[in-house]
């Protein structure tokens, strides 16, 4: 837990001194408001005149440790320079931060994203993978326990409510990665519901069901039965409820929550399953979604949907050639058994599109995957992949990829990829038969289990949802800032309809 607060001059400082960074800007006025010496503040000066970062950790009293960033890299996008000298300095992280913001007006909304995106960072700085517990012979690391945000007195309101929602959109990201970082042999399906249950069994906005292995079954979600048919440890569905708002449209969220993936009998190349268990994060940050809405309070009701399953080898495992009935009743040829993911989603997406009926109405359906490696290599790890046939939805999310800095990059979708699908032998196949637009391909597929009724879109993570850095990987939270901001924009739009309606 980070303490945070904002501050509109230094006497409202209550850390010490002693044991804090400072992070301003060449020029600013704050190294001599805190005191520092007229000598110390020339020298930082003039070697950030040179355009490069100045950084001071010795003999810069009263405080701890100054850094100086160009003015440029306080907006800068979509290099992140910013945030990229961020994590070098955190890497040896003081007890407190104060962070010089009053470069930002957050009147334009390139600025909001720039401080969101930074105070989004700042606060999940409060997690580490030694939080796991899982080293016995290294001390914790240092960290961020406080944070101070230096700000111009008239703009306390707008930092108050960016900095809410970045730190509540923080607390979602960091259960989801929590729950993604965990080892895959703990973190099986059947330990991802019974963490969620304790996580939320307080939370009386949000309600809990979990479907089992005989639930599974009888309730017709052939698709993921397949997949999880070969494990020792069976499939689970978690589904989570937030109630916001009375007489409110659902919006549902389905998570791909494959616990480890070996490919089963399409094995994967041994270098290819170190980061399988990852496979779920589309699921964890579903979860995580839903704990960040509640504790924003948000006006909405929400559903999330998570299908897990572990996807092995066994005498029971699922084959190559196997014909399996979905849940909504369509049949799946599955030509592949490394194409998964797509399986356990189109019970997900059907399953939520049966949700509207009566009084009960869907908004949109949006499902969060680790889908293929495909879009990894049309988009790198920077942009996630959207695929959608509702130009409306898409834009709104775009959108808020732009204000989140959570950024989206669609991909196109429409029937020029039925051929992709069709099945000699059943309504359709998993993997198309030519290899060829895989993440398209794929999105296709999906779509073909929701209703043309109902907007839904699909978010291919495999390139987003890890952090890489060093050879090592880390679950990344995204796009949990995305999705926020995009129900944040929608109630916003609608607030803007109604008041113009009056």
């Amino acid at each position: 837990m980070i303490n945070y607060q904002i501050i509109t001059a230094i006497e409202q400082l209550n850390v010490p001194l002693g044991e804090t960074q400072v992070v301003t800007f060449p020029n600013s006025d704050l190294l001599s408001q805190l005191g520092c010496t007229t000598s110390l503040i020339e020298q930082l000066q003039i070697y950030s005149q040179t355009g490069q970062v100045s950084d001071c950790r010795f003999a810069c009293e009263p405080v701890k440790q100054i850094c100086l960033l160009p003015e440029p890299y306080w907006l800068d996008w979509p290099e992140g320079k910013l945030l990229a000298e961020l994590r070098k300095l955190l890497k040896s992280p003081q007890p407190s931060i104060l962070i010089d913001c009053r470069l930002f007006d957050l009147m334009k909304p390139s600025h909001r994203a720039a401080c969101q995106q930074l105070l989004i960072f700042l606060f999940n700085q409060a997690y580490s993978f030694n939080d796991l517990s899982l080293k016995t012979s290294s001390k914790d690391k240092k960290r961020i326990q406080n944070i101070r945000i230096y700000v111009e007195p008239q703009q306390v309101a707008l930092f108050n409510k960016i900095a809410q929602q970045a730190n509540a959109v923080s607390d979602g990201m960091i259960e989801g990665r929590r729950l993604a970082d965990i080892p895959s042999d703990i973190c099986t399906p059947e330990y991802v519901a019974h963490t969620i249950g304790q996580r939320v069994k307080n939370r009386s906005e949000i309600s809990i069901t979990v479907l089992d292995e005989k639930d599974i079954k009888a309730q017709g979600f052939g698709l993921l039965h397949a997949v999880g048919k070969g494990a020792k440890n069976s499939p689970r569905i978690v589904i989570l409820r937030y109630e916001g708002k009375a007489q409110a449209p659902l919006r549902a969220y389905v998570g791909k929550g494959v616990t480890y993936d070996t490919g089963g009998y399409w094995l994967k190349s041994g270098e290819g399953m170190y980061t399988m268990k990852y496979d779920m994060c589309g699921a964890a940050n579903t979860f995580g979604l839903v704990m960040a809405a509640a504790k924003l309070q948000l006006p909405v009701n929400i559903v999330g949907i998570l299908m897990l399953a572990e996807n092995m080898i066994g005498p029971e495992a699922m084959r190559p050639s196997e014909v399996a009935t979905s849940y909504s009743g369509l049949t799946v040829e599955i030509n592949n058994t490394d194409a998964e993911g797509r399986l356990v989603l189109a019970d997900g997406i059907a399953y939520a599109a049966s949700l509207d009926h009566g009084d009960q109405k869907i908004k949109y359906i949006i499902d969060i995957a680790t889908l293929t490696g495909a879009v990894v290599k049309a988009l790198g790890y920077d942009l996630t992949g959207l695929m959608s046939s509702h130009d409306k939805l898409s834009h709104q999310i775009q959108q808020a990829g732009e204000h989140s800095r959570d950024e989206v990059w669609r991909l196109p979708l429409d029937n020029r990829l039925i051929g992709q699908v069709n099945s000699h032998i059943a309504d359709l196949c998993n993997t198309p038969p030519n290899n060829a637009a895989i993440s398209s391909s794929a999105a296709y597929f999906l779509s073909q289990f929701c209703p043309v009724e109902i907007p839904w879109a699909h978010l291919d993570v495999s390139g987003t949802a890890l952090w890489r850095e060093n050879g090592y990987s880390t679950a990344s939270g995204r796009p949990i800032p995305l999705l926020i901001q995009h129900i944040i924009n929608d109630l916003e739009m609608q607030h803007e309809k109604n008041s113009t309606d009056l």
